[in-house]
């Protein structure tokens, strides 16, 4: 233990005073493990913030919920777009005979939507989606309200003019006041806020809760066609406790077949979609861009370590008298490649260090910028260190060996 502290002291010593006195050597040695270890972390931390938003994005959907819809959302193989096109899309009817009809369901909820101006007294947002859904969406869809109370069933039934707005929709509309109670003003018609959605952030499917007004479905119909394309309508189904996935697309494949009266050799003309689906392909896109990412910094990285090895050389070189005093006076061989070795590890981890700092600013400045969730994690951190010890390991390895062969007598008449 004495013996490993006094290694490390010395290391450390040597390794310090080799960096002063050549400060420029050491800093255009340690560019390349600074920028690998930058553009590796970078990209690994821009990642796992979309993968946060992405997969939050994705569990928000429900993970026992099947979205019947007329387009697949992943397709796989060809794409025969044009049978697409002829389907037809899902219809607010067959709602109740899928709940009548199936034993793996336990609600079914309808979903359709226009993009309308909403004003309130002198403020207004163009273009804001109005998402019309029936009785049953709270029990599919998870629903959080920051303020006030969600649409109850009489309400739904009577398709009455209220509305459960985003908390975008609230700032924007009712900015320093309480907008429970107050009407909003869309179609030429007044609708009175109830309640208003937690906060939920950017979404990756689109814009999130935080943007939209949610009014009974019955009176959307007041104005336009919920079974219309233009209205982009949507069945989604959530399964009984207990039951599978698999085992409720199979029930509703059956029933959804019987209600469209397709022929036993017909091909489907509905798309059953569910959240893995998205799972499984966003997981295949960050597999390749972690890759890109590891081949883009591993070039620099690369030439970091010839780096680090060139400057070791040099070090041993200019240290090969002492060296041989120090083997004289009963150094082994293996207390000289460590302590090179130290060496070499400690200066991979100051370039490491540098570019961790560099990644923590650009990080924090993307995040303020661009309004997303990007942050150093510590698994990041950890990383870019363990990467820049073993490059520090790799590279100094052969001038550390080197200078633990050298043979006292002739590196102590060495003038280095």
């Amino acid at each position: 233990m004495i013996l490993f502290a006094r290694l490390i002291k010395e290391s450390a010593r040597f390794a310090t005073t080799s960096v002063i006195a050549n400060k420029l050597r050491t800093s255009l040695t340690l560019l390349g493990i600074t920028i690998g270890i930058f553009s590796i972390i970078l990209v690994f931390s821009v990642l796992d913030g979309l993968e946060r938003q992405v997969r939050g994005s994705i569990e928000s959907l429900g993970d026992n919920v099947v979205y019947i819809a007329k387009w697949p959302w992943v397709f796989e193989g060809e794409f025969p777009w044009w049978r697409f096109m002829n389907r037809p899309v899902p219809n607010v009817r067959e709602v109740d005979e899928l709940m009548r009809r199936t034993y793996t369901v336990e609600a079914v909820a309808f979903e359709a939507q226009a993009s309308r101006t909403v004003e309130h007294l002198n403020n207004s947002i163009e273009n804001t989606p109005l998402i019309g859904v029936s009785a049953d969406y709270d029990k599919v869809r998870q629903v959080e309200l920051s303020d006030g109370r969600y649409i109850s069933a009489t309400e739904f039934v009577s398709g009455r003019n209220v509305a459960v707005i985003g908390v975008k929709i609230a700032e924007s509309l009712f900015p320093g006041s309480d907008p429970i109670g107050k009407n909003i003003r869309f179609f030429g018609r007044n609708a009175e806020v109830i309640g208003v959605f937690a906060k939920e952030g950017t979404s990756n499917f689109g814009s999130s809760r935080d943007e939209h007004v949610f009014i009974p479905l019955n009176y959307l119909g007041l104005f336009v066609d919920v079974n219309s394309e233009r209205s982009n309508p949507s069945i989604m189904a959530k399964a009984r406790p207990g039951i599978s996935n698999e085992e409720m697309i199979d029930d509703i494949t059956g029933v959804m077949r019987a209600i469209r009266r397709l022929k036993p050799l017909a091909e489907d003309n509905f798309a059953l979609n569910e959240s893995s689906a998205l799972t499984k392909q966003t997981d295949s896109i960050f597999a390749i861009i972690s890759l890109a990412g590891w081949i883009i910094g591993g070039f620099s990285i690369l030439v970091g370590g010839f780096g680090i090895a060139n400057i070791m050389f040099v070090s041993v070189r200019e240290r090969t008298s002492i060296i041989g005093i120090q083997k004289a006076l009963g150094a082994k061989n293996y207390f000289i490649l460590l302590q090179f070795l130290f060496e070499a590890i400690l200066l991979s981890l100051v370039g490491g260090a540098v570019g961790l700092l560099m990644v923590f600013g650009a990080t924090a400045a993307i995040s303020s910028l661009a309004n997303f969730d990007f942050s150093l994690t510590l698994g990041n951190i950890l990383l870019g260190l363990n990467v820049s010890a073993i490059i520090g390991l790799v590279s100094g390895f052969v001038p550390a060996w080197t200078a633990s062969r050298l043979d006292p007598v002739e590196a102590i008449r060495s003038t280095g």
